[in-house]
């Protein structure tokens, strides 16, 4: 069987959609999501990666990169007045996570020397003379997703 030049030979449900039938369908898409859907997806990515990137996910202990877990703190941060509304009673769950991520971060922070956030100073008080070792948190290996 032979398939004319330029088309997509017909995959297990039928034939390949047209790029003008993918354009067509990517318009509904866009008619149909809100904002606040994007915001809500780019929340629940950043708390996801920032785990992972903390190396609370189970196998994700070679992935660990404080930077990138400061980043997903900061953007979790700046994005949730937006999409408080939108979550409604999910917010807690939010904050939650949000919680856990800057609590690891901050551990993390103080077995490389205490180094200050980005604000600059660490708040002007000195590390206690004998801290005591941090448990490290545990993974739950499950991600979180609004509603569920």
């Amino acid at each position: 069987m032979s398939t004319p030049p330029g088309s997509m030979p017909p995959g297990p449900e039928g034939p390949q959609p047209t790029e003008e039938e993918m354009r067509a369908a990517y318009e509904a898409e866009l008619k149909r999501i809100r904002v606040e859907d994007v915001l809500v997806q780019t929340v629940v990515s950043l708390l996801n990666l920032g785990g992972r990137k903390a190396g609370l996910a189970p196998g994700t202990e070679d992935e660990r990169d404080l930077e990138q877990v400061r980043e997903a703190v900061e953007g979790v941060r700046a994005l949730l007045p937006l999409v408080e509304a939108a979550l409604g009673a999910d917010i807690k769950q939010v904050r939650d996570a949000l919680s856990q991520l800057q609590l690891t971060y901050a551990r993390a922070g103080d077995g490389r020397g205490g180094e200050p956030g980005p604000g600059g100073e660490s708040g002007g008080q000195a590390p206690p003379a004998d801290p005591e070792p941090a448990a490290p948190p545990k993974p739950s290996g499950r991600l979180w997703v609004p509603g569920q």
